[in-house]
């Protein structure tokens, strides 16, 4: 089972929907982290994860 690290979020009601996520996601992809974009449905926010031990 992999681990991951919550890198940062975005709630799922901003205006711009998932796009402030996705651009912070490549962002720090340009940088080395491999960040991906999931929906946490029990907080309803956008969340930018990192695979632990993958960065």
């Amino acid at each position: 089972m992999s681990e991951h690290t919550i890198l940062d979020s975005f709630p799922a009601g901003h205006p711009r929907g998932s796009w402030p996520a996705e651009e912070r996601a490549a962002a720090l992809r340009e940088q080395g982290e491999s960040a991906t974009v999931v929906m946490d449905l029990d907080t309803d926010r956008f969340l930018i994860v990192s695979e632990a031990g993958t960065a």
